[in-house]
Order: C-alpha cells, then sequence, then structure tokens
C-alpha cells in the first residue's frame, strides 16, 4: 500500500511538469505572435504586418522591406535616395513629405528624425515637432529597397516669411551626431515653399499624412 501511495505521488509530479512544460511553450508562441504587430513597408511602399526586433538599448526596432534586420549598420546619405513633395501648398497642413530609399545591397537602419536646414537662409536645424513622440532610441531597418518617410511642417503666418525650393538633410546617429548633409530638391506641381517657422517629424514606416 505504501508503495503504491509513492509510485502515485511520483506519477503526479511527472504530470505536473510536463503541464508546466507545455504551459512555458504555449507563452513563447504567444509573445511571438504578440510581437508580429508593427507596420512595415516594402520595396513598392506598401504597409504590411511585419516583425519587430529588440535593440541592445532594450528599444523596439522596425523593419522596413521584408528580409533579415540581423546585422544592419546605420544608413549612410551616400547610398540613400532622399526625395521630397511639397503637400498642401499654401493651405492648413502645408508640409514637406521626405521619403528616405535604401539604394544600397546591404540592410541599414535610421533613427529618431533627420536633421533639416530650410533654403540658405538660415543654418539653424529644425526642431523636433511637440506633437510627435520622441522615438529616439528606436532603429528603423531598411532592406535594400525598403523606404521611411518623414514630414517637415511648415507654418506661414504672412509676414516676414522665407521662400526656397530645397533643403539640406543629414541622418541623425543613434548618438546624436549628424552625418553629411546631403541637398534634396522638391518634386511636385508647386516646389517653391514659404514658412515663418518649421519643424519635422520622425521617420516613420508609414507616410505620416497620407492623403
Amino acid at each position: 500500500m505504501r508503495t503504491s501511495r509513492i509510485r502515485t505521488a511520483a506519477l503526479a509530479t511527472v504530470t505536473a511538469a510536463l503541464a508546466l512544460g507545455l504551459t512555458a511553450c504555449g507563452g513563447a508562441g504567444a509573445d511571438s505572435k504578440a510581437a508580429g504587430g508593427s507596420a512595415q513597408v516594402n520595396s513598392g511602399g506598401d504597409a504590411k504586418g511585419g516583425a519587430r526586433a529588440t535593440n541592445a538599448s532594450g528599444g523596439t526596432d522596425e523593419a522596413a522591406g521584408d528580409g533579415s534586420t540581423a546585422g544592419a549598420q546605420q544608413c549612410r546619405g551616400d547610398e540613400m535616395l532622399l526625395t521630397a513633395e511639397h503637400q498642401l501648398a499654401g493651405q492648413q497642413g502645408d508640409h514637406l513629405l521626405v521619403t528616405a530609399s535604401n539604394k544600397g545591397s546591404k540592410p541599414c537602419w535610421v533613427t529618431s528624425y533627420p536633421t533639416v536646414k530650410l533654403g540658405d537662409v538660415d543654418s539653424t536645424a529644425l526642431p523636433h515637432s511637440k506633437k510627435d513622440t520622441s522615438g529616439g532610441d528606436k532603429h528603423i531597418t531598411l532592406q535594400p529597397g525598403g523606404k521611411v518617410y518623414s514630414a517637415v511642417n511648415l507654418f506661414d503666418y504672412g509676414s516676414k516669411n522665407h521662400t526656397a525650393q530645397s533643403f539640406s538633410l543629414a541622418l541623425r546617429g543613434a548618438d546624436g551626431h549628424d552625418g553629411p548633409s546631403y541637398s534634396v530638391a522638391i518634386k511636385g506641381d508647386k516646389p517653391q515653399f514659404s514658412w515663418n517657422e518649421a519643424d519635422v517629424l520622425n521617420w516613420n514606416t508609414e507616410k505620416p499624412y497620407d492623403f
């Protein structure tokens, strides 16, 4: 009788251990599914569901384009196609839509928001928009052909405004320092833009104002 009780207790212990193991496996699968909800942009620019990764600092990374993000280095301006389009010119919501495409052969990442200087009238970099999230520790990895977006919000109060048709842009590093600056010409029907004040949005895998 005593032997039977010992065997029963041993079987109960094994059963409980197996149950815990199965619960742990199920939990890992649930976490993997939950981590797949970030927006992702393929080489054609269409948004779809994609995976997120955790960077060394504990922040959340996103990916623009299909493929592995392992070993990606910071994007270099000379391997990027930088374009801008003037949208809602002279109307409420006037802004420059900035697109950066990875033209290199390897994945690379951008972070935070670009350093932008408008025209040649002011050498001061535009501030980050107060309406935007900080996002300073997030890396967005671009596969070859992948795209990310930012926007320069333009505010024109009708007096002492500046006018230009181009601006300079530099990619910001994880340490907050700027890389080399590149001139960006404005596309669209109205390439000329005016402003009294302006600010910049973070890089994003989706267009900030998708009209």
